[in-house]
């Protein structure tokens, strides 16, 4: 079984270097760490008094791993979701926040479960996570994997200038569904027809 840490260093290595990218919501960012969250935990690295990118630039690989098992593990209680859902709702977390519980609570209220959709890992969607994986051990994760691809392609839908993270200018599949698809079955990846039909209605 992974450790906490060897996600969230596996997450590290998914998110990259420095990046600034004009398209990105999350502004500076580097090993995932965004700008906003540093602003928010008061991370002036090179104190001089203000959060800019420049501390951004500044963060080490430790420190991202750090700041991501307290805040993005520990915190929001991923660690009370079974074992085997940890690490994709963990990786989800880091890259869209609370929409990663959204997701799965989407999922829970799909199978039957009267959850709150609130983005908040409570004692009720906890429960109910833990009975629909004793009710479909097999599923759950590809499920979950499958939500995820289905939130970022609408999120591309509403979006264009997000399309770049979804499809690459080549025409393939983009990172942010390669990540979804490190988490799901092989079986149910998308053939490239059936992810060119998906984004078709891009061009």
């Amino acid at each position: 079984m992974q450790s906490v840490r060897d996600i969230a260093e596996e997450i590290v290595g998914r998110e990259g270097g420095y990046v600034n990218d004009p398209d990105d919501p999350g502004g500076a960012t580097k090993f995932g760490v965004t700008i906003h969250t540093m602003r928010r935990l008061g991370l002036d690295l090179n104190r001089d008094g203000r959060v800019d990118a420049r501390d951004v630039k500044q963060l080490s690989r430790a420190q991202a791993v750090d700041i991501f098992i307290e805040h993005y593990f520990e915190r929001p209680r991923i660690g009370d979701l079974p074992e085997p859902l940890q690490a994709t709702v963990f990786d989800m977390y880091v890259n869209a926040g609370g929409n990663a519980v959204r997701i799965l609570q989407r999922l829970l209220v799909d199978m039957g479960y009267p959850v709150t959709v609130d983005g908040a890992l409570g004692p009720q969607s906890i429960a109910a996570t833990a009975k629909a994986m004793t009710a479909a051990p097999d599923h759950m994760i590809d499920a979950y994997g499958i939500a995820r691809r289905n939130y970022y392609f609408r999120l591309a839908d509403r979006r264009p200038a997000s399309r770049k993270y979804a499809r690459t200018r080549r025409g393939g599949k983009g990172g942010w569904i390669r990540r979804a698809e490190e988490f799901i079955s092989d079986r149910y990846h998308l053939s490239d027809a059936a992810f060119n039909a998906r984004v078709e209605a891009w061009d």
